[in-house]
């Protein structure tokens, strides 16, 4: 089987929660910093959220269109995510997500939420499903 790369982001960040990440093409700009800490800026909890929301609903479309379904334009995602800090294991986060898709039956619109998931690149890194490396640059 043969894997094609779609697109492949680069971002370079530079002071961790508080410092600030760039992307390659200019397209991201953004400043860090940690959860309640009242500086400006975003963090990753929220980044996570953001894009495991939008690839969700982008697959959510997909889905629909493998049964002929139009989505409306009404439908969201809403994602929480949680940082957790745990005695034993130090560090983790658990994440969920709320789909609406108004104007669809329950069992349609369940049929479809499944769907997604199953095919969602997100999805699948949060089941451990996706390769992963870290390398001394």
């Amino acid at each position: 089987m043969t894997t094609k790369i779609l697109y492949t982001a680069h971002v370079h960040t530079v002071g961790g929660r508080e410092g600030a990440a760039h992307s390659s093409d200019g397209q991201l700009e953004i400043k860090l910093a940690t959860p309640g800490s009242k500086r400006p800026g975003t963090n990753p909890e929220q980044l996570f959220a953001a894009g495991w929301s939008a690839c969700f609903e982008g697959a959510l479309t997909r889905a629909a269109s493998e049964v002929g379904i139009a989505l409306p334009a009404e439908t969201a995602v809403d994602a929480e995510v949680d940082l957790k800090l745990d005695e034993v294991d130090g560090f983790s986060i658990s994440a969920r997500l709320a789909v609406s898709i108004p104007g669809i039956e329950r069992d349609v619109a369940q049929s479809l939420i499944d769907r997604a998931h199953a095919i969602c690149p997100y999805s699948k890194m949060v089941r451990g499903g996706i390769e992963a490396a870290v390398a001394l640059a």
